[in-house]
């Protein structure tokens, strides 16, 4: 969950960088840069820890719920029940394909 919190932040650090014209070698360029590459080391344990199928379906999740929060909050977005249950039906779909020790 944290190396996609990680990739949303830089995704978002990078975008607004562009935004506002910054050059290649700004600070902003850079911390997006090595937040990308924090994020890929993230990834490498995690592969470690989980499952192929987990780590297909994590990162969606955990975007999804990202996005849905953000605009919720940011946006004061409504949720309608269609999208409650398909999110439920998101987070079921982790808990089955969950690795029980």
């Amino acid at each position: 969950m944290s190396a996609t919190l990680v990739v949303i932040a830089g995704d978002f650090i990078l975008k607004s960088a562009v935004e506002r014209g910054h050059a290649l070698h700004s600070p902003s360029v850079l911390l997006g840069g090595a937040l990308y590459a924090a994020s890929a080391a993230g990834w490498f344990l995690a592969l470690r820890q989980v499952s192929l199928a987990q780590t297909g379906v994590a990162p969606t999740l955990f975007t999804l719920m990202a996005l849905v929060t953000m605009g919720v909050v940011l946006f004061g977005g409504k949720l309608a029940l269609r999208e409650v249950l398909g999110i439920a039906m998101a987070v079921g779909s982790m808990l089955l394909m969950a690795r029980v020790a």
